[in-house]
């Protein structure tokens, strides 16, 4: 737990700023592995780190209680001696004494910093963005927020229409609540999944009597008594809103390592073993922008479990004296109503999809293929499809196309007939 004598000394062999999925990963495969030094485990919530991706789901339906989405009981982190240094942010760091200056003016120092800060919920920029009533989904304080109210709410106004917003949608929907979804693009998933996808689930919601608009260009948040009381759109349309939900991304948390000097834009540059330019710094989770090798190669920024874990291996690996190159297969989920979407793979570039299965019964595939070869898989109810489809696209393998759309035929069927690559 928390000492404030050791962050009053302030000396940590290992100091973890982010106490998400991926700062928690870190902290506990450093003990895994008979780390013996100092670990600190930083974050700027008051709470012992816990599951995001309820939030949005099993949290906010009352389904599941704050205690069962913590990462680790709490007494975990006592018996393998890591400290929490709960609701703490940093301000800045100085990479050349190896210290970080804390926002209540204590200084940490460490021998190797894991940089797992994550991000922040991205706000409006419009009038109103601020009032009572407008809320992001990120933190626990957040849904706490949002749950508090729902008993007086009727209607509610979503905007933004990717994982965060649906969900959210299909939560608030089976609460009895009217739910107005908006997004600004033309249609929902936009920047993660196909069009066929997108479609289906737009119409999934809207079968469930969720107002999906897409196109849909918000002017500002109207408020009554400094409270958010409707949604004024661009084209002079007023919804009604007693709740505003905001999801448009995260701003990845990375200020005072941009402004020590690390190289990064849009989150922080790390190489193949999460190490930033700083030397004796790393950065894993949402907030690293990694060399994928399922994305070409290309730098990215991956938001999920997966990642936070893996980054988390590679790292702590690293610091162990036994590195290894990242090189995990990104997948992802998402629950929406009786839907369990499984997405594996990275389809940005795609050039062709294959439909697997029949969308109007619930359970199909979409598989993607950039120059013939499988890149990722989005599979709604299709577990099977799931499992087998990760070998094709770590593979890359290239299938005939008959042969994907066929249901009837085992996706590791194919991956068994794929030919051997050359030898040498």
């Amino acid at each position: 737990m928390s000492s404030d004598q050791h962050v009053v000394s302030g000396e940590y062999d290992v100091l973890i700023v982010g106490a998400g999925h991926a700062g928690a990963q870190a902290a506990a495969l450093l003990r895994q592995g008979k780390f013996a030094g100092r670990i600190g485990l930083l974050g700027d919530e008051i709470y012992p780190p816990y599951e995001r991706p309820p939030l949005s789901k099993e949290y906010m339906a009352g389904e599941k209680p704050f205690e069962h989405i913590l990462i680790r009981p709490e007494s975990f982190w006592n018996e393998r001696q890591v400290d929490l240094l709960l609701g703490r942010r940093v301000l800045q760091v100085d990479p050349h004494s190896h210290r970080v200056i804390l926002a209540e003016g204590r200084t940490l120092s460490y021998g190797r910093l894991i940089w797992a800060a994550g991000g922040a919920a991205r706000t409006l920029t419009c009038s109103g963005a601020d009032v009572q009533g407008v809320h992001g989904i990120r933190t626990r304080a957040d849904v706490d927020a949002i749950m508090a109210k729902l008993e007086n709410i009727r209607h509610v106004v979503i905007i933004g229409g990717g994982y965060i917003g649906l969900e959210a949608a299909a939560v608030l929907n089976r609460l009895g609540k009217t739910v107005t979804l908006l997004e600004a693009l033309d249609r929902v998933l936009a920047r993660v999944a196909g069009i066929e996808l997108s479609r289906f689930y737009e119409q999934e919601h809207r079968s469930h009597g969720v107002d999906v608009r897409t196109l849909a260009a918000v002017d500002c948040i109207e408020a009554r008594d400094g409270k958010a009381c409707g949604v004024l759109m661009r084209n002079g349309e007023r919804i009604s809103a007693d709740l505003v939900i905001v999801g448009i991304g995260i701003v990845p948390a990375v200020a005072p390592l941009l402004s020590a000097g690390a190289a990064g834009s849009n989150g922080v540059d790390v190489d193949t073993y999460c190490r930033t330019s700083l030397s004796s710094i790393y950065a894993i989770g949402d907030c690293a922008a990694h060399p994928n090798p399922f994305a070409n190669g290309m730098r990215i920024r991956v938001e999920s479990v997966q990642n936070a874990n893996d980054q988390a291996r590679v790292a702590v690996q690293h610091i162990m004296g036994a590195a290894t190159a990242y090189q995990a297969l990104p997948w992802f989920w998402s629950d929406q109503y009786d839907l369990k979407l499984q997405t594996v793979g990275l389809s940005s570039g795609h050039d062709e999809t294959v439909l697997r299965g029949d969308p109007t019964r619930r359970s199909f595939s979409i598989i993607y293929l950039k120059s013939g070869k499988v890149i990722a898989l989005d599979c709604v109810n299709a577990p099977k499809d799931y499992l087998q489809g990760r070998t094709l696209v770590q593979m890359g393998a290239s299938p005939q196309r008959v042969q994907l759309a066929d249901s009837q035929v085992p996706l590791k069927a194919l991956a068994q007939a794929q030919p051997l690559p050359p030898l040498g």
